[in-house]
């Protein structure tokens, strides 16, 4: 009997590979194996959902038994993978193993956690997951004044939506500017100030380094020793690569686990994508990323081996106090931003000695310029 092609991740990445194997492959048989009930849900809708009043239940797109059908499946939700036993071509999990004919790992990334202090630091929340999303709204009462713990592009998103809904919100970062690995300056001004005009207080430069429960809120602490009150504390760091099981079963990892264009790891046969993976040094944790990986993987399983590329491929903040599209130029980039304000927005462009396009940065009414500007960008990989 054929074992099965396993994926580890029932998230964008791991469904949408199934998703593309399926147009060439309708009957290999592929088994889903995670951590939760395996039901799909778009993971960006978690940072613009409060506003909208849409529960966990409600962000479900497909029910675990409905994805099952519709891709012919076979499904194991809440399990844990205990190891990668690539010798013996198997995932060794708390439900017994798993043997593959080729194993995706497909299992994302983990909230950055700040080494935080205090009584209070261990009821710090973030949200990864649909089950973290519960967990915060349940957590979040009307009015609530909520503390969110950097400003960077999942911390802004948070904190438009929860002045959406109506609730008071405070951003804390060390960086003088929201966005700060995204936008130049003027650029970063003009988003930090339609976010304020819509009620979103900054705190710049200000590190939190304890939280200790005050009531029955919280007390925060900055390094320089100034002090805040919330009744709900929000992380919102980043994230980081998990790649855990991987380095442990002697792949290679650096940042995430290290693939090539075809997304092969230093194993036969065991492939990796989405937000684990690091392509020729790339960590790309975005929609567009995942879908390009998972079209070249798809026909790579199929049989078809195709090596990745990545177009141009802008992110779309979802803040809607102030429309935001982004595309950072590539790491060490050789250019200089030039920033225009227009009527309503500002239009930042990053530019080579030779004036080519490398990056851009669109504000307000400047991001209505998207596609026009795209056009112009360098393919990614």
């Amino acid at each position: 009997m054929t074992h099965p092609i396993v994926i580890l991740g029932s998230g964008q990445a791991g469904i949408s590979t199934v998703r593309e194997l399926r147009k060439l492959a309708p009957e290999v048989p592929v088994t889903v194996v995670s951590s939760d009930d395996c039901s799909f849900y778009a993971k960006p809708t978690l940072s613009n959902a409060l506003a909208a009043g849409k529960s966990a239940a409600q962000l479900v797109v497909t029910p675990a038994e409905k994805l099952a059908e519709q891709l012919k499946l076979t499904l194991m939700p809440h399990t844990r993978v205990e190891s990668i036993d690539i010798a013996g071509r198997q995932l060794i999990t708390d439900k017994g193993p798993v043997a593959y004919s080729a194993l995706v790992l497909a299992n994302g990334a983990h909230p950055i956690r700040l080494p935080l202090s205090g009584s209070g630091a261990a009821e710090v929340l973030s949200v990864n997951n649909l089950t973290d999303y519960a967990t915060f709204r349940d957590a979040l009462q009307p009015g609530m004044h909520v503390a969110i713990l950097g400003g960077g592009l999942i911390g802004c998103e948070f904190a438009n939506d929860l002045r959406s809904a109506g609730h008071p919100v405070t951003v804390f970062d060390v960086a003088p500017q929201p966005l700060g690995r995204l936008l130049p300056p003027a650029a970063g001004a003009f988003f930090a100030e339609k976010l304020s005009a819509a009620g979103v207080k900054f705190e710049f430069a200000t590190g939190i380094t304890q939280v200790d429960k005050d009531g029955a809120g919280y007390l925060l602490a900055s390094a320089d020793g100034k002090q805040f009150r919330a009744d709900l504390v929000l992380s919102a760091i980043g994230l980081k690569p998990a790649i855990e099981l991987a380095a442990a079963a002697g792949l290679k990892t650096n940042r995430g686990i290290v693939v090539d264009r075809h997304l092969r790891t230093s194993a036969a046969d065991v492939y990796a994508l989405g937000d684990c993976a690091e392509v020729e040094g790339l960590v790309l944790p975005f929609v567009l990323p995942i879908m390009n990986a998972a079209r070249a993987l798809g026909k790579t399983l199929a049989g078809e081996a195709t090596a990745l590329s990545y177009p141009a491929m802008p992110v779309v903040v979802k803040t809607p106090a102030c429309p935001t599209v982004v595309s950072p130029p590539a790491m060490g980039a050789a250019g200089a931003w030039v920033e225009e304000t227009i009527e309503g927005g500002v239009r930042a462009l990053f530019k080579a000695a030779d004036g080519s396009l490398l990056g851009c940065a669109l504000l307000g009414e400047a991001s209505k310029e998207r596609q026009a500007i795209a056009s112009q960008l360098p393919a990614v990989l």
